[in-house]
């Protein structure tokens, strides 16, 4: 049950988000990076290893420090869609830039 109400929750957000990009893209790009989905982890991760204060603070960091290859995402995809390159390209090249930043984090972090 309690995977049913993650993906219940992690699903609504994104069709909101959809749904607000109709007619506002700018605030559904908001929506999108918001922390919401950092707060559902946190609240889930918190519930399944009660509370331990080492582990909270383990994915606390790696958060923060996670933003940064999620920016590299939104540039690369930025700059891309400035070319007018296709959507499939937006992504190869957006993802790609997240793998090698997510890579240096996780070097970085251990």
């Amino acid at each position: 049950m309690q995977i049913l109400l993650k993906a219940v929750l992690s699903v609504t957000i994104i069709l909101v988000a959809t749904e607000i990009g109709k007619k506002l893209p700018s605030t559904a790009g908001l929506v999108g990076v918001m922390p919401l989905t950092g707060a559902l982890v946190l609240v889930w991760m918190y519930l399944e290893n009660q509370g331990k204060p080492e582990i909270m603070q383990h994915f606390t960091r790696g958060a923060i420090w996670g933003i940064l290859p999620s920016i590299f995402f939104f540039l690369v995809a930025f700059l891309c869609f400035k070319k007018n390159l296709p959507l499939s390209v937006v992504l190869v090249a957006s993802f790609g830039a997240w793998l090698g930043a997510a890579f240096v984090h996780q070097w970085v972090l251990k």
